[in-house]
Formats: structure tokens, sequence, C-alpha cells
């Protein structure tokens, strides 16, 4: 098996660091992408220490530290914020950052404003080199990763040796266009995000069960063609319906299944 399976902390919002950790433990979940805005913040230090102390003794990986670096537009200095989440990241362990480029900034906004986001991109990839670890775009809607030829567009303008690109499925693609992005980033590919909507998205979060046309050949491709990584590819669950431990305990069975027939 050369995907893992992992979670988003971020599920799990309402749950401190350590119920996160140990639910991903009774799961059977092989590492965390520890989410920024709560159970991995900047200026974390020693908590993040233990935190990752905790991890290793729980046999349960630190992924990804996942970070909002880029979310917003900038609101005073970005090299002292990069600093202060960084500083977090190797608190951590984490060898590897979550980046965003800037939500509303799109492959249709302006030059100008294209251009401003990739360049702090690039700030944000040295920043993260010079550390010695890799940075990953969220790959989301609304961004300019909304498209995978959008999102390969930035990796080719910036050619990073550290920059890799997560995925996720746009959920208003069908599955067989969903895919197509997917292959289309393999070459840069870091870890897949997870989760199964129906057609009300995010308020429609279904089993992941039934995402299996889409799930099942997804990870199959990224086995086969993804990029390599200096650690194991990740599988991260997201996004559970109900918000329900007991649904995500589910959910890893569901995963662990499609991983094993790889």
């Amino acid at each position: 098996m050369t995907i893992a399976p992992g979670l988003c902390s971020i599920t799990f919002r309402s749950l401190s660091a350590d119920e996160v950790l140990d639910l991903a433990a009774r799961a059977g979940v092989e590492g965390i992408e520890w989410g920024a805005d709560g159970h991995a913040p900047p200026g974390g230090g020693a908590a993040l220490e233990a935190l990752a102390a905790r991890c290793a003794d729980a046999g349960v990986e630190v992924v990804s530290h996942g970070s909002y670096l880029g979310f917003a537009p900038p609101a005073g200095d970005d090299a002292a914020a990069v600093d202060a989440v960084l500083d977090s990241v190797q608190a951590l362990g984490a060898p590897m950052v979550r980046i965003w480029t800037e939500l509303g900034v799109t492959p249709e906004s302006s030059a100008d404003n294209r251009g401003r986001v990739v360049e702090r991109t690039a700030m944000f990839a040295d920043a993260i080199a010079a550390r010695g670890l890799i940075a990953a775009l969220e790959f989301h809607p609304f961004t300019l990763t909304h498209t995978a030829a959008s999102a390969n567009e930035v990796l080719a303008t910036l050619a990073r040796a550290n920059l890799r690109t997560h995925w996720q499925p746009d959920p208003a693609l069908p599955a067989a266009a969903a895919l197509a992005e997917l292959t289309a980033v393999t070459p840069s590919l870091a870890h897949l995000h997870l989760f199964t909507w129906g057609a009300g998205g995010i308020g429609e979060r279904r089993p992941l069960a039934d995402g299996a046309d889409l799930w099942t050949a997804a990870l199959s491709l990224a086995d086969r063609e993804g990029a390599s990584l200096p650690g194991r590819r990740f599988a991260l669950c997201e996004y559970v319906r109900d918000d329900d431990p007991e649904q995500f305990v589910t959910d890893v069975q569901t995963l662990r299944r499609w991983l094993a027939n790889l």
C-alpha cells in the first residue's frame, strides 16, 4: 500500500487536538494534517512539540501543517506571519506546509491580481524551502487552483523544487472530469483530500462510500502516477457527514478497504 489513510484535523474543529488524535488512532488513521486555525496555530511552540510527541507515541504520522498562508489578502507583514507559522510547523515536526492562492482571485481575474498572488506564493514557497520543507498548494474552487490548468500554470511559473499541490475534486464536476483534473496534476501531486458530497454541496455531506466510483479510480490513479514524495502519500479524510466521529470511523474503514485493493 503506497497510499495511507489520514485525516485533516479541521474535520473536527470542535474537538481538542488530543481528542482528534485519540479518534484518529481508534479509527486506524496513520497520519494527520493538523490545521492552523485551531489545533496547530502560529506560535504554538511547546504545545505543538508535546502534540508531536503524543502523535509519535500513538503511531500517527504528522503529515502536513494545514496553514492559511495566502488565503486572504495581505493584512500586514507577510514575512512575520510566515515566520510565526513556520516556527509552529517545525515545533510540530511537519515535513510539509499547505498554502493557499488567495480566495477570490481566480483564473478569470485580472493579470495584475493573478500576478500579485503568484508573486506572493513564490515568497511563501521560498520561505518554506529555507526551512527545508515542502509547500503544497490547496487545490480549491475560487482560487488560482480552481482548475488543473491554472494550478499547473502557477507551478510552472514558479518552478520551485519544493512546491507541490494537493488535490480534491471540484464538487461541481462529474467524476470523469474530476479524474481528468487529477490526471493533469499528478506530476506535482502531494496528498489527496477525500470527501463525498451530494448535489447540495458542503451542506449535503455523505458517507465516503457513496463516492466509491470516483474515489476508487482517483486512489488508483494517484497510486500509479502520482509524483514521488520523500514520505508516504496520504488520502486525508475531510468533511464527515454530520461531523460525526462514528461516521468518520466508518469512512476510514471504507478507505482502508479501497487502499488494500490498489
